[in-house]
């Protein structure tokens, strides 16, 4: 770079080189979270800049909430005052320079820089004008910069093409000396486009460049969550599976802060039972759950939790996020016949199901949720990255593990998502998504990708080895039930043995397997599977009922 210097109350002094060093961001200023600074500015070249300049304090943004840049926004010669006072650390003058700033958030910046000899105003001879609103171009943008920081060398060099009629001609080549434009026509960059207004991204870099501080390129922003459901899933939803209205809530969870939505807040909300909702803030919030929420069967009967599309429930991999056992006697018995009873009667909607581990738990399985007894439905809901037992002839439900529903009637699955993408499917010997011993299942509209069982040897196991290893998505076992898949879709699920989407086994052969508007692909299934039905091991009461669905 050419000699520095920098006007300041109408006095030129010079900076020295050390001073570059001074003005780059702390080491803390570059811990930098996922995504940077400012939600509005992923994927721009100029992206580490504006972080640059961010750290330095030279911008804050360009909306009320801070979280945004408007990169493709013309700089205003306000919005450049600005960057500039703050840049050079300029202190207010007396006095009120220009006739036409009164108005202007950025009147006491342009006064400074003014008073700085930075800015003459924006008509001459008068010069009693600012033009504060006004777009800064290119060449204006050039002759701001090199009164602001003293540049002096290169002023008749004609490093462009394009300016020879501009009165910013000179300016513009010591700029380009200065080595703090490169041009405006990459990978030529023999024009400079003087009357072109200048972008906040492009002003970012220009800034960069001539503090002397280092692009901050932010770690990259995690990819968002897959949404609920098969996005073309278009199968009807009987009455009886549909989202319950929770407008009239029983316990409100959270009193509009995240704080105040806590895992004890949760554990006591669901022993409580009834119509459950959350009011932990506008944004999305995570849980991180301590011990698990357990439902007692004699609340309700009606028992729903709603997080309202916001909430996610982590286990945070330690823990099992739910639990509902009707023939557990410390949840209370309150029938003679607990394996079949109609109640609690437990809906989970809208709701994110994160990193549960049932891994260990008695009774086994059920990563995220586990159910026995009364009835079960899950609406508009997601799971990702639960696990179980990895290993274990019949363990199953990384998800979900459901062992008897009241008079054999199903569970209802509607709109959910089990794993969804690369690094969120769910893990368990067997069944990464769903399991269960003796029940019937009706799944609708739901998604199921990236899930694994991941035990070996079968079952029964085989000698030797600790059995398990079926139902990549779905692993079904008892007698009489029926699984029916209506406009889902399990693609790129996988099993160590038989059955990448689904294992089906009804040990008296009379349960079902029916499929409609579904597709099932790419599940493989390392040991074994039932042939013409890729994917798939089913022995039921017939071969499997499809309608109108692909399976490959």
């Amino acid at each position: 770079m050419g000699n520095r210097t920098a006007t300041r109350w109408g006095t030129l002094f010079v900076v020295p080189a050390l001073l570059l060093t001074v003005l780059a961001p702390s080491s803390a200023a570059q811990e930098l979270p996922p995504g940077g600074t400012f939600i509005d500015d992923d994927g721009s070249v100029h992206e580490g800049d504006i972080e640059a300049i961010a750290a330095a304090r030279i911008t804050r943004g360009c909306g009320d909430g801070g979280d945004r840049f408007c990169p493709d926004d013309p700089v205003t010669r306000g919005q450049m005052a600005a960057f500039l006072a703050r840049a050079l650390d300029l202190a207010a003058p007396g006095g009120d320079r220009f006739v036409d700033d009164d108005a202007s958030i950025f009147e006491q910046d342009i006064n400074r820089i003014a008073a700085a000899g930075i800015t003459r105003g924006c008509n001459p001879p008068d010069n009693d004008r600012f033009c504060p609103d006004a777009a800064l171009t290119r060449g204006e943008m050039a002759a701001l910069l090199v009164r602001a920081y003293g540049y002096q060398e290169g002023g008749g060099d004609d490093a462009f093409v394009d300016d020879d009629a501009s009165i910013f001609e000179g300016d513009i080549d010591r700029l380009a000396a200065a080595g703090v434009t490169k041009g405006c026509n990459p990978p030529a960059n023999d024009r400079f486009c003087p009357v072109a207004p200048v972008s906040r991204a492009q002003m970012a870099t220009f800034l960069t460049r001539a503090e002397g501080l280092s692009p901050l390129p932010p770690p990259p922003r995690p990819a968002p969550d897959p949404p609920v459901g098969n996005p073309d899933g278009t199968a009807p939803v009987p009455s009886e599976a549909a989202e319950v209205d929770t407008s009239s809530p029983d316990v409100v969870i959270g009193d509009g802060t995240p704080q105040s939505c806590t895992s004890d807040a949760v554990v006591d909300a669901v022993a409580a039972g009834g119509v459950i909702v959350f009011d932990c803030g506008p944004d999305d919030v995570t849980i991180e759950m301590t011990r698990t929420a357990k439902v007692f069967n004699d609340t309700g009967p009606e028992i729903v939790i709603d997080g309202g599309g916001t909430v996610r429930l982590s286990g945070g991999g330690r823990v099992r996020i739910l639990y509902m056992n009707t023939c557990d006697p410390a949840q209370v018995w309150t029938t003679p016949h607990c394996q079949n009873q109609d109640h609690p009667r437990l809906t989970v909607q809208n709701l994110t199901f994160v990193e549960g581990n049932a891994s260990g738990e008695s009774p086994d399985g059920g990563g995220a949720i586990f159910v026995r007894g009364g009835r079960f439905k899950i609406v508009n809901s997601r799971f990702f990255n639960n696990e179980c037992d990895d290993v274990g002839p019949d363990v199953g439900g990384a998800a979900v593990r459901v062992l008897s529903q009241h008079e054999g009637l199903p569970v209802y699955v509607v709109n959910s998502t089990f794993g969804g993408a690369a690094g969120l499917g769910n893990v368990c010997s067997n069944g990464g998504g769903l399991s269960s011993i003796g029940v019937s299942w009706t799944v609708i509209n739901s998604l199921f990708t990236h899930n694994d069982a991941i035990g070996y040897g079968a079952n029964p196991a085989r000698g030797g080895t600790p059995g398990g290893g079926s139902g990549g998505a779905i692993y079904n076992d008892g007698n009489t039930f029926t699984l029916t898949l209506a406009g889902t879709r399990i693609e790129g699920n996988h099993a160590n043995e038989g059955g990448g989407a689904v294992f089906f086994v009804s040990n008296d052969r009379s349960g079902s397997l029916v499929i409609t508007d579904s597709v099932l692909r790419n599940n493989p299934s390392d040991g074994f599977e039932t042939a013409g039905y890729p994917g798939i091991f089913v022995l039921a009461a017939g071969p499997p009922t499809v309608v109108n669905s692909i399976i490959e």
